[in-house]
């Protein structure tokens, strides 16, 4: 940023020293040759007026003409001509100073009847004096041009600074920092939004205590019926009938399970980000999810597979993932048609130079899919194809993008839905450009 903004003005003192310092340049050339001449026509003034005086009632007469008299008015590389009458016969003609002058600068005037004077001066008395206006010139533009660089650079620095500060506190306030800054930094647009940033954290902070205290509220409800549920499912254990017993105890596992669940979302709405994600083996940790769907699925007349090419780990919150995937295998059982199959690939990518691997989940099914228009917004919360309540994606985008992961809609009719979590390689966590990378690298 600081560079930017330096290069920027830089970039305005170069064009503002060339388009005045340009024309400054050539109007002091030019300014020197006027003067140059003018004192020329100063001299030949006085040099006329001295050859008038010198002139007689009848004109000039031979030899009346004295040359010394204005001699200290010629500069002594100078030549001076002298055309004046002589009584009595045609115009005659007096010299002073050398022979020759070489690329001379010439000045004439007219004395009327008493002649006409012609003064050259060599240019070389000319040039240096014009190149030493033009060195001053260009030295004061180039001064000029320096303490304004010295200003742009301070300027830079103190506009850069506070937007780097700005933008680390954006950063910090994304990572889950919400403490208040209240460094002012007398740049009215800046202060302006570092007090937004500060009530924008002020009012996170206060959103995230009130939804974590519904959460913790729904919880111990959740929490409540079950066990009153669990308690009349243990009474129907010791049921004479085997196939009551049978469903008493199945039901018992899945109050467990949602206990279970409920347990962990709680504990991961708590947590910052993935700092509680473990690197877990997807391929069993996928087939648990799908065996408590497939019975579900077959009384559909309906199958639900796995499909692996190998057996891949992500650093991912097994509860997070759990629910993300169950929320896309239902929506396959609930809204889809056809078999449902869940496949687990690996994707290549390059970023920064760097290879990077991405797992992909896939969870395709042969239903009608999803409207065109309605695609670009299938996962924003309330939004729903199917008259339900559009919870389900947006809650399984939140629970994967927790985990630095992301997910798509790669095709509408037949859908296709795809989970992309970051594989470790090397690093303590693979970061979120090679997640990206590898989204876009996927054919649509």
């Amino acid at each position: 940023m600081r560079r930017r903004i330096l290069w920027s003005l830089l970039a305005v003192v170069l064009c503002t020293a060339v388009m005045l310092g340009v024309p400054l340049a050539y109007t002091a050339w030019m300014w020197v040759e006027n003067i140059t001449r003018d004192d020329m026509r100063r001299r030949l003034d006085q040099i006329a007026t001295e050859v008038i005086a010198q002139e007689g009632p009848q004109g000039f007469v031979i030899g009346d003409l004295d040359l010394s008299a204005i001699r200290l008015a010629v500069p002594p590389d100078a030549r001076l001509l002298v055309e004046y009458p002589v009584a009595g016969e045609q115009m005659r003609t007096a010299e002073v100073g050398p022979d020759s002058v070489p690329s001379p600068l010439i000045e004439e005037i007219q004395m009327g009847r008493s002649g006409t004077l012609v003064l050259a001066m060599p240019t070389d008395r000319l040039d240096a004096s014009r190149l030493q206006v033009v060195v001053a010139v260009s030295a004061t533009v180039a001064a000029s041009a320096a303490v304004a660089t010295l200003v742009a650079g301070i300027t830079s620095r103190r506009l850069a600074e506070p937007m780097r500060r700005l933008a680390g506190r954006a950063e910090r306030l994304s990572d889950g920092d919400f403490r208040v800054d209240s460094t002012e930094y007398d740049i009215a647009e800046l202060d302006r939004i570092s007090r937004t940033l500060n009530r924008a954290a002020a009012e996170v902070v206060d959103r995230l205590q009130r939804e974590h205290a519904l959460v913790a509220d729904v919880s111990h409800q959740l929490r409540s019926r079950l066990t009153a549920i669990r308690l009349r499912l243990d009474e129907l254990v010791d049921y004479p009938d085997p196939a009551v017993v049978d469903e008493a105890n199945e039901a018992i596992s899945q109050v467990d399970r949602l206990s279970s669940a409920i347990d962990e979302l709680l504990h991961a709405s708590r947590s910052d980000g993935a700092a509680h994600a473990i690197e877990i083996p997807l391929v069993g940790e996928l087939e648990a999810i799908l065996v408590d769907w497939r019975d579900q699925f077959r009384r559909a007349g309906r199958e639900l597979t796995l499909e692996a090419e190998e057996e891949i780990s992500a650093r991912v919150t097994g509860s997070r993932l759990r629910e993300s995937i169950g929320v896309l295998v239902h929506n396959a059982l609930v809204h889809g048609g056809g078999n449902c199959v869940v496949s687990l690939r690996s994707i290549s990518s390059q970023v920064l130079g760097r290879p990077e691997r991405t797992a992909c989940i896939e969870v395709a099914d042969q239903g009608p899919g999803i409207a065109e228009e309605l695609a670009p917004h299938i996962f924003d919360r309330g939004v729903s194809g199917a008259g339900s309540t559009g919870v389900g994606l947006a809650l399984a985008r939140a629970l994967i993008e927790a985990d630095g992961g992301r997910i798509k809609l790669r095709r509408f009719q037949p859908p296709i839905f795809a989970v992309f979590l970051p594989i470790e390689s090397g690093r303590d966590r693979a970061d979120d450009t090679g997640v990206r990378a590898a989204i876009d690298a996927e054919p649509r």
